[in-house]
C-alpha cells in the first residue's frame, strides 16, 4: 500500500486554483485611452444626430411656411372663380398638386432623417470596429 495520501475533492480544488494563472492586469493607460475614444464617437454620434434633428425640423417648418403661402393664393384663387363647376375644377387642381407636394416633401424628411441616423451608426461602428481591434491587441501583448 502507498503512503501518498487519497486525493480529496479539497484537494482537487486547491490544485485547479494552483493551475490556474489570471492573465496579467491590462495596461490601465490603455483602456482609459480607449474608453476616452469611446465617449468621444459616443459623443459624436450624439452631436451627429441632433444636428439631423435640428435639420428636419427647420425643413419642416419651412414645408409649414410654404404651404400655409400656397393656400392662403390658393384659397384666393378659388374665390375669384365664377361657376360652381370651375370652382370645383380648381379645388381638384389645387388637392391633386397639394397631395404631390405633401408626398414629396415627407420623401424629403424621411431622406434627412436616414441620412442623419447612417451618419451617426457609421460613427458608432467605425469606433466599435476600433474598440474590438484595441482589445485584440491588449489581449496578445507579452504577459496579457
Amino acid at each position: 500500500m502507498s503512503d501518498a495520501p487519497k486525493p480529496t475533492p479539497e484537494m482537487d480544488i486547491m490544485r485547479l486554483l494552483t493551475d490556474f494563472r489570471l492573465p496579467a492586469a491590462p495596461d490601465m493607460n490603455s483602456l482609459a485611452a480607449a474608453q476616452r475614444r469611446n465617449f468621444e464617437a459616443l459623443s459624436a454620434a450624439n452631436k451627429v444626430a441632433l444636428e439631423g434633428a435640428q435639420a428636419v425640423a427647420r425643413r419642416h417648418m419651412e414645408i409649414l411656411q410654404q404651404s400655409m403661402t400656397e393656400m392662403t393664393s390658393a384659397m384666393q384663387g378659388v374665390t375669384a372663380e365664377s361657376s360652381p363647376q370651375e370652382k370645383a375644377a380648381k379645388q381638384a387642381e389645387m388637392l391633386k398638386a397639394t397631395y404631390g407636394r405633401a408626398v414629396s416633401n415627407m420623401q424629403e424628411i424621411a431622406e434627412l432623417i436616414q441620412k442623419s441616423n447612417a451618419e451617426a451608426l457609421s460613427l458608432l461602428n467605425r469606433r466599435f470596429a476600433e474598440a474590438m481591434d484595441e482589445v485584440k491587441g491588449l489581449l496578445n501583448k507579452p504577459g496579457g
